[in-house]
């Protein structure tokens, strides 16, 4: 997929990256280390700019929140969850992926749209959520945008500074993704071992 993704941007500029980021939002499993990296590596090859870069991949980002958020007002928990059955493995998606951000949501409110756009894997998942809270759209969009902005910032420059080495972050990026994947699994079996405990 790597190669791929590489080959479009080359191809496609501006609008390639636009395009993949707003695809990644929607569909977690193309990685956006890898989109955001490049680009900022195709800022010092090309005549792109890492200004540029990082307007056009938030624009896209938001794009694919948005199209989440209105999935999330369209749907209830029950279609949903039948949805992830039917396709949760090519969208590496389970049960327990949705209700990690539904209950993360309900637990710290709207700021948790900004803060889960800072955490792999959630960050596209907590759109669901606040459509499904019927969270006001403008508020959406302006907690989503300013934490997507952080995120592609930190990936782009660090894509532009790395140059030909920009693989470098985004394997790093893809270890940090796999730790907080076991963070978050650790966290669900001690919520679950302390339900489990009180039923007892």
């Amino acid at each position: 997929m790597e190669n791929w993704i590489i080959a479009f941007m080359n191809e496609y500029g501006y609008i390639g990256i636009f395009l993949l980021i707003a695809l990644e939002n929607i569909f977690p499993p193309i990685p956006s280390e890898v989109i955001l990296t490049f680009a900022g590596f195709m800022t010092t090859t090309s005549n792109m700019t890492v200004t540029g870069a990082v307007v056009v991949s938030t624009l896209g980002s938001v794009a694919g929140a948005a199209v989440l958020y209105g999935v999330g007002r369209l749907l209830d928990v029950e279609r949903l969850e039948r949805i992830v059955d039917r396709w949760g493995r090519i969208l590496r998606l389970s049960r327990k992926d949705l209700h990690k951000a539904e209950n993360w949501f309900r637990r710290h409110g709207v700021w948790t749209v900004f803060f889960c756009r800072l955490v792999p894997l959630i960050r596209s998942l907590i759109s669901i959520p606040a459509g499904m809270a019927r969270m006001k759209f403008p508020i959406f969009l302006l907690l989503t945008t300013a934490g997507t902005l952080i995120w592609n910032t930190i990936l782009v420059n660090a894509g532009a500074l790395l140059g030909a080495s920009w693989e470098n972050v985004a394997a790093f990026m893809d270890n940090f993704s796999k730790v907080v994947y076991v963070l978050l699994a650790g966290a669900a079996l001690y919520v679950g071992a302390k339900f489990i405990k009180k039923r007892a």
